[in-house]
């Protein structure tokens, strides 16, 4: 007979979905509005069941604070994906400072994948940067991170929050977001910005030729050439981006776990 058939194990079974299933509902990736609904509980549901068996629950008490244990585990799911998905969206605002040199700014498309306005240029590399994380099997990674969870976590312990840590760890967080950003987006702005200082004394030699026609067409054959020429360097830089982006799940969670 299952362990999970008892009545008594069903409240810790419960402490372990929640957590999961609110780490998928925040997830880069699982989150996504192309992914169906059941789909993701019913994974979250069997990986429940699996860790249910690898978890500690011996402490457990059903009592009066089993509510905020509840509530712990769904706020701890919630941050742990949403730290990953803050670090993740770098590609995106690198992509916001392309198009906005190139002219596409105005031009931004919905995400189907999360509801939201994106970037051209941000939504080419975000796919580029996804593709990237299931080759190198990267969602295996998060599925054990949420499995590590419980090691840093447990299951009865609540947040310490006594001083700023966490925040002052967010906000570091926030800084590592905007440098990778900075660092993907530096090249084709960069580019772009000569392109400007070019068009600027062409538009002085020659007051005859029209800049503001040219320019245009001109700087997106140059961002095109130039996105080319450095796909590769971009492809290192999502890769340090998904280790920035491992590292700073694990530390959240020993922020959390009290260490």
């Amino acid at each position: 007979m299952l362990d999970l058939i008892n009545l008594n194990s069903i409240p810790v079974f419960l402490l372990i979905f929640v957590r999961i299933a609110a780490f998928f509902v925040t997830l880069p990736l699982f989150s996504y509005r192309t992914i169906p609904a059941p789909f993701k509980i019913g994974f979250s549901f069997f990986l429940a069941f699996i860790m249910y068996y690898t978890v500690d629950a011996s402490a457990i008490v059903i009592d009066e604070m089993y509510i905020f244990l509840l509530l712990k585990e769904i706020l701890v799911g919630l941050l742990i994906g949403l730290i990953a998905f803050i670090i993740l969206s770098a590609v995106q605002i690198a992509g916001g400072f392309i198009d906005f040199q190139m002219g596409f700014a105005i031009a931004n498309v919905m995400d189907p994948q999360t509801g939201a306005q994106s970037p051209l240029t941000g939504q080419y590399f975000y796919i580029f940067a996804l593709l990237f994380l299931l080759s190198v099997n990267g969602h295996h990674l998060i599925i054990d991170g949420i499995f590590n969870s419980y090691h840093f976590i447990p299951i009865d312990a609540f947040i310490p929050f006594q001083d700023g840590s966490i925040a002052d760890f967010v906000i570091t967080a926030f800084n590592k977001m905007f440098l990778i950003a900075f660092q993907i987006a530096i090249p084709i702005v960069g580019c772009l910005f000569l392109v400007d200082i070019a068009l600027g004394i062409i538009a002085r030699a020659v007051p005859q030729l029209n800049v503001f026609v040219v320019g245009l067409p001109l700087k997106i054959l140059v961002s095109f050439l130039v996105i080319l020429f450095f796909l590769s360097l971009y492809i290192t830089l999502v890769k340090g981006l998904f280790e920035t982006m491992f590292e700073t799940m694990r530390g959240l969670m020993q922020l959390f776990g009290g260490a």
